[in-house]
């Protein structure tokens, strides 16, 4: 599903992260010292090869809603944007961690001249925030920083089941002001 802006579109669809070949870039939720894990982090790892790591070494570690950029090395983009996502009920305040996660991603990519990039659910897996909360805070951060991007023109949210993508363009609605 794709959601057009004035200025920039929201595509929001089921997929893997790591086969996202028409976005510049793709977003990883990280751990603090950007290393390889489970989820997106092993994922995005697993498939760029052993130079992610190598490039991540000297930028660990990073904090809640940082974010920072490297190249993607095996995966069909040009680069990676590591998030750290909050831990749920225990990195406060939580909601503006995650917000920040999804807008200095975006904005990093804007200063890089970056056109497009893919999002998984930042914080929804091992880190424990339901996805029911971390939805209206993703969506509305994307479209709030989509708003003050100069050469990102595309954000795609790349979700895991169907449900997932209603509930993420329900809120995109909402939050771009076109609910009805």
């Amino acid at each position: 599903m794709r959601i057009e802006l004035e200025r920039a579109a929201i595509d929001i669809a089921v997929g893997d992260i790591t086969e996202q070949a028409d976005m510049d870039a793709v977003v990883n939720a990280a751990n603090a010292e950007l290393m390889p894990g489970g989820g997106v982090a092993g994922a995005i790892h697993r498939k760029a090869g052993p130079e992610l790591a190598q490039a991540c070494r000297p930028l660990a570690p990073i904090r809640p809603g940082e974010a920072v950029i490297t190249g993607a090395f095996r995966l069909p983009n040009a680069h990676v944007i590591h998030c750290l996502g909050p831990i749920y009920g225990m990195d406060k305040p939580e909601a503006e961690l995650l917000a920040r996660c999804y807008s200095s991603a975006i904005a990093l990519a804007d200063e890089k001249g970056i056109g497009s990039l893919a999002f998984p659910a930042i914080s929804t897996g091992a880190f424990g925030y339901p996805v029911e909360e971390a939805a209206p805070i993703a969506c509305t951060a994307v479209a709030e920083a989509l708003g003050r991007a100069e050469t990102v023109r595309v954000v795609r949210h790349v979700l895991t089941s169907e449900a997932l993508v209603e509930m993420f363009a329900e809120e995109t609605l909402k939050a771009t002001g076109r609910a009805g």
